[in-house]
């Protein structure tokens, strides 16, 4: 993606290439977002702003009971699960889904230290360097990615960008400066 995304973000017309199977609005709990930095809060519009421009989501009962999507998802963290709201987009309440959270412990401490190193790397490393630390990083998301998928089997039809995306905005919520 070039550019950064805008501060309010709208969709796109191009949005959504799988028809109403997907997210038009996301949001997360603030409430659970207890410390954030400039890199952390870059990595949340850039993840929402992606996961608006192209992801594929399709809840399983709430498809099963009549819902067409496009839907509004909110993310929040309670009682160590992952709760996930699903509305369509009048707002109102279709689904809510709980994914224990203890699987992703592991992926969600690697990341941030990866993260950390990623950070710091780029403002005092060289590039063969953060190209090695990148790579890390990216193989990280990627199994977490994986996981979320294997975890949200039988419950959201997804596809993999739509789970990195999703990862990051968890990790966001994980935050605890």
């Amino acid at each position: 993606m070039a550019g950064s995304p805008p501060d309010s973000l709208p969709l796109s017309p191009a949005a959504g290439a799988a028809g109403g199977y997907r997210i038009a609005q996301v949001t997360l709990d603030e409430a659970t977002i207890l410390w954030r930095n400039a890199d952390v809060e870059q990595e949340r519009r850039v993840a929402i702003y992606d996961l608006i421009e192209e992801n594929l989501f399709k809840p399983v009962r709430s498809v099963e009971r009549g819902a067409h999507g496009p839907f509004h998802l909110h993310l929040s963290v309670t009682d160590g699960r992952l709760v996930m709201d699903i509305a369509d987009t009048g707002g109102q309440l279709l689904e809510s889904l709980l994914i224990g959270m203890a699987r992703f412990r592991r992926p969600i401490r690697d990341y941030f230290a990866i993260c950390d190193s990623y950070y710091q790397a780029i403002r005092k490393a060289t590039p063969a360097e953060i190209e090695t630390i990148d790579m890390a990083r990216r193989g990280i998301h990627n199994s977490a990615a994986e996981l979320l998928l294997e975890r949200l089997e039988d419950k959201v039809e997804t596809d993999f960008a739509t789970a990195r995306r999703l990862f990051t905005l968890i990790c966001v919520l994980h935050i605890k400066g």
